[in-house]
Formats: C-alpha cells, sequence, structure tokens
C-alpha cells in the first residue's frame, strides 16, 4: 500500500497505464483539443485525495491517458477552463461532479405537535 506522495504519484501513474492499456476512457475537450480521461465513476480515492488537496497537476496524471497527460501540461489551462474540462467529464461520464444535492425532503407528510 503507497504512503508517500511519491509512491502515491507512481502508484496512480501505474492505474492511467493500466486504464489505458484497456482502453477504459472517455473524451473530452481541453482548450480546444481532445483528451482521454478515465470515466468519474472509475477514479480512485488516491485520485480524489490529490483533487482535495489541490494537487491537479498529480490528479490529472492519474486520471488522464499519459499522451493526454503530457498535452494537459502543454496547454496549462485557466480555472474557467478547467471547470468548463471538468463539467464535460461528468457529462461524457454520465456521473454529476461537485457538491451534492443534500438531502431530498420525505415525501411523507409530516405532523406538527
Amino acid at each position: 500500500m503507497p504512503t508517500t506522495k511519491k509512491e502515491l504519484d507512481a502508484s496512480a501513474n501505474a492505474e492511467a497505464q493500466e486504464a489505458e492499456a484497456t482502453g477504459h476512457y472517455v473524451t473530452a475537450e481541453l482548450c480546444g483539443k481532445e483528451v482521454e480521461v478515465v470515466p468519474a465513476g472509475a477514479w480512485r480515492q488516491s485520485a480524489m485525495r490529490m483533487l482535495r488537496e489541490g494537487d491537479f497537476d498529480a490528479f490529472f496524471g492519474a486520471v488522464m491517458s499519459p499522451d493526454s497527460y503530457e498535452l494537459y501540461l502543454d496547454l496549462d489551462p485557466t480555472n474557467d477552463e478547467i471547470n468548463d474540462f471538468m463539467e464535460m467529464i461528468g457529462d461524457r461520464s454520465g456521473e454529476t461532479l461537485g457538491k451534492s444535492s443534500g438531502r431530498r425532503p420525505s415525501s411523507r407528510n409530516t405532523r406538527r405537535r
């Protein structure tokens, strides 16, 4: 089990290479270029930790194909471009990304006392 950041990055890179070998990607547009990304529902928790910590480079290294990751580094996208890209990934993956909508109210009527 990887414990250091270097081990986590190496593990995430190995997972990305495995995904590329099996063709487990969706395509999305980033800065006008098409890139390959693992569907959001298949992201590893280690990648999600990278995202929560704000380490976007490591996160995208974990969820993009190696060629797409190199393109991401070359493009150096803005925050707005990343937001649009993340929305597109969610749409293409069939997943909603971001904050949950919260609990839904009960369909049963409740009596006040």
